[in-house]
Parts: structure tokens; sequence; C-alpha cells
């Protein structure tokens, strides 16, 4: 229902707490284990088996899966679409949504902060670009103003000058307002705001519009398990250096030794 084409995995209630995990994917063995004494309920059962059922199908999709890094921008993408389509089809009922204390608190975030935050950096963009013009005209270094005058990094305030005059919906918020800045394609970033304005996360926004720079060569396996071939190969090289120096230091001692 979530999603069909993903190879088959197995799901165990270990029956017992965890101070540490509620959950853990054991990818050798495609073995999801859920410790369910964790948990007062089914809906909290279920976010953790959502949460563990998107590392399998990061691992399986990857086309190279060694990353030590589980929780990469790919995997909050996979893990909050397995959300999002879990409340659509009445599976998982977010209690953002539905408790009263969170709906205010959320109202009154976005209200008087993040709106406001919005109104603030734009006003800070169209000073800043004002600064500029005046460095302009004595002909001194802008850069050098945001450094050490302002004491803002250079490419803040550019990032902050580009976001202020953005014609973009305002309810996206400054952080992605910035993300869209990045997307240079028009009709990508008119996407990608219709995705923030549809209640795509950022982690979903930017795997799907910034993190494949280079489409055909990252999601081409064979490129892909060429350059952990390259790199392990680098590795093992490396490895082999250390051992024959350790061996001659080895060798060195015992002589000293005689």
């Amino acid at each position: 229902m979530l999603d069909n084409q993903v190879d088959d995995f197995a799901v165990i209630f270990s029956g017992k707490s965890s101070k540490k995990v509620d959950g853990l994917y054991h990818p050798e063995k495609r073995e999801i284990i859920i410790h369910n004494k964790n948990m007062t309920s089914d809906s909290e059962i279920l976010y953790t088996g959502l949460h563990e059922f998107a590392h399998h199908i990061h691992f399986c999709r990857s086309a190279v899966p060694v990353s030590n890094r589980s929780h990469t921008g790919a995997f909050w993408d996979i893990f909050h679409t397995l959300l999002i389509k879990a409340e659509q089809v009445g599976l998982y009922n977010s209690p953002f949504e539905t408790v009263e204390e969170f709906v205010n608190l959320t109202g009154r975030i976005k209200k008087d902060f993040i709106g406001g935050n919005i109104q603030l950096m734009k006003e800070l963009g169209s000073l800043l670009i004002q600064a500029m013009e005046l460095c302009k005209k004595y002909r001194v270094s802008f850069e050098d103003y945001v450094d050490r005058v302002l004491q803002i990094h250079r490419t803040s305030a550019k990032t902050i000058m580009q976001v202020s005059v953005m014609d973009t919906d305002p309810g996206i918020s400054f952080e992605n307002r910035k993300t869209l800045s990045r997307i240079k394609d028009p009709d990508s970033r008119r996407e990608a705001e219709e995705a923030f304005i549809s209640g795509q996360t950022p982690d979903m926004v930017k795997s799907r519009y910034l993190g494949n720079r280079n489409k055909s060569e990252e999601t081409d396996p064979v490129a892909l398990l060429e350059k952990e071939k390259t790199r392990l190969k680098r590795s093992i090289e490396t490895m082999r250096l250390k051992l024959e120096k350790i061996e001659a230091r080895i060798t060195e001692l015992k002589t000293g030794e005689e």
C-alpha cells in the first residue's frame, strides 16, 4: 500500500524495552526489530515501524549501500514520504494535526516567529542592498564591510540579499526560501515552491531538487559501483603500504634485540 516495489523483509517484535532505541534495522538480514515494550499505543509502533521500513527502502534502493551514515537526506525524504502516504490512507494520524495544544503552538510559532522572521530578513536584505550600492559609490569592498563592520559572513549576506528580492509565497519560511534560491532552473524552482506549499519537508524538497546534481551519474548503479571500487582499491593500497612499514619496523626491532 505504501510501497509495493521493495525487497521482502521481516518484522520482529522483541517483547522488550530499550533505553537506547525504539527500533533497529539489520540490512544484512533484512530484519526490522521493534522494541514494543517502549510503546503504549499502536500509533507509536506504526511510527517506529515506518522509520525502520524507510531504512529498508533506502538500503535496498541505494546502488552502493555501504555508507556509515544511515540518516541521510535521502533517508528523510523516504521516511517523510511514507508518513504522508500513511496519513492520506488513514493508517497514521499525526498528533501535530489533531492535538489542540500542538495546533495552537504551531499557529503561534508560524505567525509570530516564522512569518515575522521573513519580514525582518527581507528588510535586512533591502538594507544590505543599500549598503552594497553605498560601497560602490565610495569604491570600497562590500565583502569587507559585511565581514568586519556588520560581522555577517559575506556568503550569508549575499544569500539574504538574494532571498529578499524573491517573489515567493509568504507562507514559505526563510530557510526554505534559501533552498529555493539554490535551484537555478525557474521551472524546477516553481515546482519546489509548490512542493513546500503542499506540505513537503525541507529534506524531501532538497533530495528531489538539489540532491542529484549529476543525475545520470548519480542514478547509474554501474557508475556508482565503479566509484566505490576505485575507493576500495585506494584504501587497500593505503593499508598495504602501512602494513609494509609495520612489518619493516618489526623486523628492525627484532634484529636490534639479537
